[in-house]
């Protein structure tokens, strides 16, 4: 990225700030970086964790297999799911806050004794799929953001940074150029000067 600039004090100036703000944000860019890449890791495990542990229920809860068969399908329903906003290293991520369940009523005396437990069952199963998916829009949100970081880390670190270095570097030296140029003028014409009088003398 070639940045414009003209060879003056103002816009020296205006270079220097620039690459100062760059190089104050860099760290705070970086440990935004890192920080994000943590949580994505620890989302993502997170995730996996409880898929494993549905799977591990699912396998527990095999041998009602039989039984289910026997339970009333639409006895229990999800009618709502509770997410509130949680920030992590400063990105607004979705956090489980609570499953409501509506419950028809059933007969305890007519029905198996095992229904009060299948509820519950099917509580369990349902929250470790429900957070599992939670975590996974967690971690996919996290990458998200840390990707736009990782650019824009990239981007000061190799692009902009140099960038303002090399032409603070190039206005100085033009500067300088100009100053040495201006003397070496003025002695030339202070010489001249001084041959001059000394001619009218003569």
């Amino acid at each position: 990225m070639a940045i414009k600039f003209q060879y003056n004090k103002t816009a020296l100036n205006n270079l220097s700030k620039q690459l100062k703000m760059r190089q104050k944000a860099l760290p705070t860019l970086q440990n935004k970086e890192s920080a994000l890449r943590l949580e994505v890791r620890k989302a993502k495990e997170q995730a996996e964790s409880l898929l494993k542990d549905l799977d591990n229920a699912l396998a527990r809860y095999d041998y009602l297999a039989a039984l289910w068969n026997e339970f009333e399908p639409g006895l229990i329903a999800i009618t709502d799911i509770d997410l509130v906003t949680v920030k992590v290293a400063g990105v607004k991520t979705p956090h489980l806050d609570g499953i409501h369940y509506e419950l028809r009523p059933f007969n305890a005396f007519v029905k198996p004794a095992w229904y009060a437990d299948g509820v519950a069952i099917l509580k369990e199963l349902s929250r470790l799929g429900i957070e599992s998916e939670v975590y996974r829009e967690k971690a996919r949100i996290l990458d998200w953001q840390r990707k736009k970081t990782t650019q824009k880390v990239n981007l000061y670190e190799k692009v902009q940074i140099p960038g303002y270095q090399e032409a603070i570097r190039k206005i100085k030296r033009y500067m300088e150029d100009e100053e040495n140029l201006s003397k070496a003028s003025q002695k030339i014409v202070k010489s001249r000067h001084a041959a001059e009088e000394e001619e009218e003398e003569l």
